[in-house]
């Protein structure tokens, strides 16, 4: 006589098992829905504050002098801020937008980046950028300049595309 079957421990376990890698699978796939942004680019956006920062321009950058500024090859790298400022003001940054984490978690980023003419150590034009995203909108930063360079683009046009950026989607 052949014996029915009983359920032994390891079924059970087997059975728990299951039902943690599901539970943990869908956890991955709500954290990867949640940080996923809707233009493509990945990680937690962080607005930037109109208020806290509205952004603000280097005077010495105008539509008619971009052929001996921002479209100079290298030009940022002559008014890029030290990085003890920046780190200075990014920890007090943090702290005024109410961020946690680790400082490196973010870089300082401008509103109106260096590549259009923003101010480089102005408060008003700084603010905590989260990575990767900063990598994202690194990218997009040059291609607004190339697009003013290019004439494709006025330098104020640029700028306004930018600010909506930062200040709509991180």
């Amino acid at each position: 006589m052949i014996q029915p079957r009983r359920p032994y421990r390891e079924d059970v376990r087997l059975r728990q098992l299951d039902v943690a890698v599901g539970l943990a699978l869908a956890a991955v796939v709500c954290l990867v829905f949640l940080v996923h942004q809707s233009d493509g680019t990945s990680a937690p956006a962080v607005l930037a504050s109109p208020t806290l920062t509205p952004g603000a321009y280097n005077p010495d950058v105008t539509q008619a002098t971009i052929g001996s500024t921002i479209c100079v090859r290298g030009w940022t790298k002559t008014v890029r801020p030290p990085v003890d400022y920046t780190n200075g003001l990014k920890t007090q940054q943090l702290r005024a937008f109410g961020l946690r984490g680790p400082a490196s978690a973010y870089q300082e980023d401008h509103l109106i980046s260096l590549e259009l003419g923003g101010a480089p150590t102005d408060p008003r034009n700084l603010w905590p950028e989260p990575y990767p995203r900063a990598a994202d909108v690194d990218k997009v930063e040059n291609e607004l300049n190339a697009a003013v360079c290019g004439g494709r683009l006025t330098l104020a046009e640029a700028r306004r595309k930018e600010a909506a950026l930062k200040h709509e989607h991180g």
